[in-house]
């Protein structure tokens, strides 16, 4: 089955497609699943699944029914939903848009920058803005979510047709072992006054980093960053495929910035987004991780996509 995509996707075939996959599932063995979080620790690392989508057309392969959590590709889409509802000058006050060459969970780092997050992407900056969500506190809940969580989760699906649940089974697991670093940073952006509730900032970031769904609805969160929408501003767009472009693979970003050329977004929960701007957009699931907490056979399959098919932005 030929598969007419994107610049130069057109001659992907399945057959190459087929082999791609199993060369990256190869490289997953280099990966670790991450064991901090009992439910994602069960996860086979061998599993892999693509869904590639344009405007009419897309592809698919592997373990495509399989569901899994967003993690931090969410903090893309957060701050794209505070972009369109409060505004840049409004949300930049509250984060910056610097990498980091820091673990994406670092402290250190958010206490030597005075308590300001070097950028949405790393987690003292997604948990300051889910302290931000339009909505009332985490009390509020409707459907196992709080309301802030709750409208963000319908406005994406509303949005982009796809059909992201909160996995409660694993915010039950998250919660269990709730990160010290996380709360560590909720702690200290509250004491300097960053934050209103540095419990409800941390039980809405969680939440929000347990929605969940297939490969499938994460392509489908792309197009909305990789095509016009009447429905979102073009500069927001704009802003939010930059900032993954330079910070949405922590350390790594300036790496892959020069090896494949995309804006990306990766989450623990073993899930890749890849845009390629007005053109398509790639959604990889493999669970098995690199040191930097980026999974490995997604990045490899994209990058042996962006080579062939000169997807580089910079092409």
């Amino acid at each position: 089955m030929a598969v007419s995509l994107v610049k130069g996707l057109d001659r992907l075939t399945t057959k190459e497609l087929s082999a791609w996959v199993q060369q990256a599932k190869i490289q997953a063995e280099r990966g670790q699943v991450v064991a901090r979080i009992p439910l994602l620790a069960l996860a086979d690392p061998g599993w892999f699944a693509v869904h590639i989508c344009c405007e009419s057309e897309q592809t698919i392969n592997g373990d495509t029914e399989r569901v899994f959590p967003l993690m931090s590709i969410i903090k893309t889409f957060s701050l794209l939903y505070l972009l369109e509802h409060l505004g840049a000058e409004t949300v930049f006050q509250w984060v910056g848009v610097e990498p980091s060459d820091a673990p994406f969970n670092s402290l250190e780092q958010l206490v030597a920058d005075r308590g300001r997050p070097r950028n949405p992407m790393i987690n003292s900056g997604a948990i300051t803005l889910a302290d931000k969500l339009p909505g009332k506190d985490a009390s509020d809940t409707y459907g196992g979510l709080c309301l802030r969580t709750q409208l963000f989760c319908q406005w994406l699906n509303q949005l982009a047709g796809c059909q992201l649940k909160l996995d409660e089974v694993m915010l039950t697991s998250v919660r269990s072992t709730r990160s010290p670093a996380n709360q560590a940073i909720a702690n200290y952006l509250a004491e300097i006054g960053h934050l209103e509730n540095p419990e409800t900032a941390l039980d809405t970031y969680e939440q929000m980093c347990c929605l969940s769904g297939r490969v499938e609805d994460l392509a489908l969160l792309g197009k909305l960053l990789a095509f016009e929408n009447s429905s979102l501003s073009s500069q927001h767009r704009r802003i939010v495929n930059a900032v993954m472009l330079t910070c949405g693979l922590y350390q790594a970003s300036a790496q892959f910035a020069v090896k494949i050329g995309l804006p990306m977004k990766s989450g623990i929960g073993g899930g890749l987004l890849a845009i390629v701007p007005g053109e398509g957009a790639i959604a990889c699931y493999s669970p098995a991780l690199d040191t930097v907490g980026n999974p490995v056979a997604g990045l490899a399959f994209v990058e042996a996509l962006a080579q062939k098919f000169k997807l580089s932005i910079f092409a």
